[in-house]
């Protein structure tokens, strides 16, 4: 199951109770990029050297799974850094790693592997186009940038994470511009993807609407 859209239009909490409402695994695939992100900067590689960044997907073990909390373990080199990569400052920077051809076909073939092995919630930019084109079902997740600010600042201030809306508001027209434009795997709808504005909806009233399209 295929769920895309941009940063902050509610795609994550969807796809993690829907998941859960129908019996699934959560996969939150923009995940294994913030991971990859992180050890790059941790070991100081260039983020504009396509040709460093593959090298170090393809010699980097990356793993999702659901936590028994209700959240997700992000598995870097059998190390959980599910609580380390939300940073402001990381996610200004995983633009760049998600944007290489290299490590999005490292990427895609680790996702696929976790589908072999389990029923899935997959959500992320370019799911439903181009990691699972031929998915049972596809949503495309969506809302107006003013609703996707003030969501996102509302969950980086329960996490403890000091922002302005003015500063995130930025980031993300800067975030959304760089993932519809890129080359690999742009954000965009399939045309088979149901398309679902959630700006004036609520969690519980988007995640029902996706179930009712479901018949598993």
């Amino acid at each position: 199951m295929a769920i895309d859209g941009p940063a902050g239009s509610g795609k994550s909490t969807v796809a993690k109770l829907l998941a859960t409402k129908i019996g699934y695994n959560y996969i939150d695939t923009g995940a294994m990029y913030r991971g990859l992100t992180l050890k790059a900067i941790r070991e100081g590689v260039d983020l504009n050297d396509e040709q460093a960044l593959t090298l170090l997907a393809e010699s980097t073990e990356l793993d999702i799974t659901d936590s028994k909390s209700g959240g997700i373990k992000v598995m870097l080199d059998g190390k959980d850094v599910a609580g380390l990569i939300r940073t402001p400052e990381l996610t200004k920077h995983v633009a760049y790693v998600a944007k290489v051809k290299g490590v999005r076909e490292k990427m895609v073939g680790c996702q696929r592997s976790i589908a072999a092995r389990n029923r899935c919630v997959f959500e992320g930019r370019d799911i439903g186009t181009v990691v699972f084109p031929n998915a049972m079902y596809k949503f495309y997740i969506d809302a107006e940038l003013s609703e996707r600010v003030a969501r996102r600042c509302k969950e980086m201030q329960a996490n403890g994470i000091e922002t302005s809306y003015d500063e995130l508001a930025k980031d993300l027209r800067i975030r959304d511009h760089k993932d519809m434009s890129r080359e690999i795997g742009p954000l965009k709808k399939a045309e088979d993807a149901i398309y679902i504005d959630t700006t004036n909806l609520s969690i519980n009233e988007v995640v029902e609407k996706l179930a009712g399209y479901i018949k598993i």
